[in-house]
């Protein structure tokens, strides 16, 4: 019954990749939703999110965790990409939403795909793409994931 824990965040580096985010906990049987994803830490290339837990028979996917923002630097300044989102319930629940892409000073991170959903239920919307210093630069959005083989619609996709 109970549910997943939170994913821890990722450390800050003063150069170098920040920390990945820890993943979340995976949730219970019954009736209760999975952990989220921790953010990524900040640094030269900003740490992953933390992928969302994935629930039991009945219960939510965890949301995928931010990634870290990127500094600028000459080759880095990168953002950390999206955490995915974690899959629904086995037999009802929604997929969990992909997690937004860091904001990078030279490049935006990509966002996370959203959780699918198994037999009933939606997909988690996809994480929106990481700001960069123009629009050509933002990272890729996530796309929606799929929603449940019996009932259910499909996540929305990430804005770029």
């Amino acid at each position: 019954m109970g549910g997943g824990g939170v994913g821890g965040t990722g450390g800050d580096a003063g150069s170098g990749t920040g920390g990945a985010g820890g993943a979340g906990g995976d949730s219970g049987l019954l009736m209760s939703s999975a952990g989220s994803g921790g953010a990524g830490g900040f640094g030269l290339v900003g740490g992953a999110g933390g992928a969302g837990g994935n629930a039991g028979l009945l219960g939510c996917g965890g949301i995928g965790g931010a990634g870290g923002y990127g500094t600028f630097a000459v080759t880095g300044g990168t953002g950390g990409a999206g955490g995915a989102g974690g899959k629904g319930g086995q037999l009802i629940g929604i997929g969990g939403a992909g997690g937004a892409g860091g904001q990078g000073d030279v490049q935006g991170g990509d966002g996370g795909n959203g959780g699918i959903a198994t037999l009933i239920g939606d997909g988690g919307n996809g994480g929106n793409g990481g700001i960069g210093p123009t629009p050509v630069t933002g990272g890729k959005h996530g796309t929606g994931g799929a929603g449940g083989l019996l009932l259910g619609l499909n996540g929305i996709d990430g804005l770029p």
